[in-house]
This record gives C-alpha cells, sequence and structure tokens, in this order.
C-alpha cells in the first residue's frame, strides 16, 4: 500500500499573506488533498526579530477564510512552530560539529565585501558572490579564544569537507532528488559555498530547520516557489550527512504583480487581509491566487 502523500505550507509571521502565499497554501493543500493524503501548516519563527504573535494569528485566520468553500479544506494539528523545536536543530549542529564539518565565523558584512571586492574574480553564487572563507583556516585555539572572548560569529559549512563526506556514506555516488516537471536533478550544493547554518544568538538557519522540520513532519512532498529551487542543493546535502527521509520536491511557479514583480508582505493591496476588508470573497481570492 501506498504511503499517503504528506505536504506543508510553511509562512513566517513577520507580516500577511499575500497571494502567492495563498498560492503557495492552496498548491500544497490540493496535491495532498487529490492524493488522499495529509496537509500540515508550520510557523517558520525563528526570526524573533522580525516575528509577532498578531501576525501568526492573521495568518492562521486567513488561510481558514480562504479554504472556505473548499470540501475537505483544513490541516492537521498540532501545528508545529521552529521556536519549540530548537533542541532539534541543536542536536543537528552537534552531530554537525562532531563530523568537524562546522566552523565559526567572526567576519563582518565589511570584511566579506572588501575581500570580495580585492579578488580578482570572486566565485558567484544563486544569491551573490561566495564567502571567501577568511575564517576557514583558523586554529582551535583561535577559535575557541575569540568565542569566549565574546565576538559575534556565525558557524558555517565547510563545503568542500561535506561534500567529500556525503559522497563517502553515499558509496562514491552523487546526490540528487525528484522534482515534479523537472525530473531527476542533480545536488550541486557546492554553487552555495559555506552557508550559514547558525548564529552565535540563533541556533538554526532557514537551511538547517526546514531541513530538519521536513523530516520530523514525514513530509513526503515539499512544495514551494521557483525561487527557493537553488536552496535545494543545500537541503539535499544535509539530508545525507544526517540521514534524513528525502522527500520529491515540485517548485511551482510564482505569482506576480502588475508589473511582473515578485510579490512581498508591504505590497498590502494584494494582501488577503486588504482583500477580505474589500469585500473580496474566498472563492474569488483563490482564483486571483490562480486556483
Amino acid at each position: 500500500m501506498d504511503t499517503p502523500t504528506v505536504t506543508r505550507f510553511a509562512p513566517s509571521p513577520t507580516g500577511h499573506l499575500h497571494l502567492g502565499h495563498a498560492h503557495a497554501a492552496l498548491f500544497a493543500w490540493d496535491q495532498a488533498h487529490a492524493r488522499g493524503g495529509r496537509f500540515l501548516l508550520r510557523v517558520e519563527d525563528i526570526d524573533k526579530g522580525r516575528c509577532r504573535d498578531e501576525f501568526e494569528n492573521d495568518i492562521l485566520d486567513d488561510i481558514a477564510w480562504l479554504g472556505e468553500g473548499l470540501d475537505g479544506f483544513g490541516w492537521e494539528q498540532p501545528l508545529r512552530r521552529q521556536s519549540d523545536c530548537m533542541a532539534d536543530y541543536e542536536q543537528a549542529l552537534a552531530r554537525l560539529d562532531h563530523m568537524g564539518l562546522l566552523y565559526p565565523c567572526f567576519c563582518t558584512r565589511t570584511e566579506i565585501r572588501a575581500e570580495i571586492e580585492a579578488a580578482v574574480s570572486a566565485p558567484h553564487g544563486p544569491d551573490g558572490p561566495l564567502y571567501p572563507g577568511l575564517c576557514r583556516g583558523l586554529g582551535p585555539e583561535q577559535r575557541q579564544a575569540r568565542r569566549q572572548g565574546g565576538e559575534s560569529y556565525a558557524l558555517r559549512l565547510d563545503m568542500a569537507k561535506a561534500i567529500t563526506l556525503a559522497g563517502k556514506m553515499a558509496g562514491g555516488g552523487g546526490l540528487e532528488w525528484q522534482d515534479g516537471g523537472k525530473g531527476v536533478i542533480a545536488a550541486r550544493p557546492e554553487l552555495h559555498g559555506d552557508v550559514v547554518l547558525a548564529r552565535k544568538d540563533v541556533a538554526t538557519s532557514y537551511h538547517l530547520a526546514v531541513t530538519i522540520d521536513d523530516h520530523n513532519q514525514e513530509v513526503s512532498l515539499v512544495t514551494r516557489g521557483e525561487d527557493l529551487f537553488a536552496a535545494t542543493h543545500v537541503h539535499r546535502l544535509l539530508q545525507a550527512l544526517l540521514g534524513l527521509n528525502v522527500p520529491d520536491y515540485h517548485h511551482h511557479g510564482l505569482i506576480v504583480g502588475p508589473g511582473g514583480q515578485r510579490l512581498a508582505k508591504r505590497d498590502r493591496a494584494a494582501t488577503l487581509r486588504a482583500l477580505r476588508e474589500d469585500g473580496v470573497t474566498p472563492a474569488a481570492a483563490r482564483e486571483m491566487a490562480g486556483f
């Protein structure tokens, strides 16, 4: 018997949902519903400087409103909040550190930018110039002394070491994932360089948290916007290193504004809250969101 499909929608409570979020939520629910599966919600609230309880309440209210009139619409309880799961992320970090794959980076943005500008040809990744590795060569004593001295730091993944180890763990084979509409994708995490997995004051990052969460919630199909396609290269590596489940993926298109620009939470006219206040029905909002 086939295992039921499990999907999820994972908003951050840093503002109100817009039509792009509506599309993502409906897409994830539809994929699970069509297969008799399960649809989950997850609140990604690790950014305590920007997350607000009132936004979380409004998000849940808006999603419930969006699904009014849809047969079978809803999500499973209990809701998972990343802020309640920090021990899971800390445990994963400890495993990666024990494997010798993490190092503290004390560089400021200014120092990184200056090093990149001084390079003849700085390598670039999906998010811009790659971190040039200024702190990668620090010895254990230097790292310990600077951390004990109270300096701010980020914990970076030594990408070269991580890829080598993942290859050995996979018996020399490469990493890949199945992507809806795109087929089998060969993972190339080296495109991102030494990514940040945590900081001194925040025990996780987006890359680490979502990978752990998807495993712990038994998500079998990750649906999200095509703007996050490149991040999956890193997530596939972390799955291999930590022995996690490998879901299928589907990176769908984005809903854009009248000028073709990507929607953002600051675009009030496109928020579900504004549409509700203007008297738009849930069915009309779903149509505006591509459903």
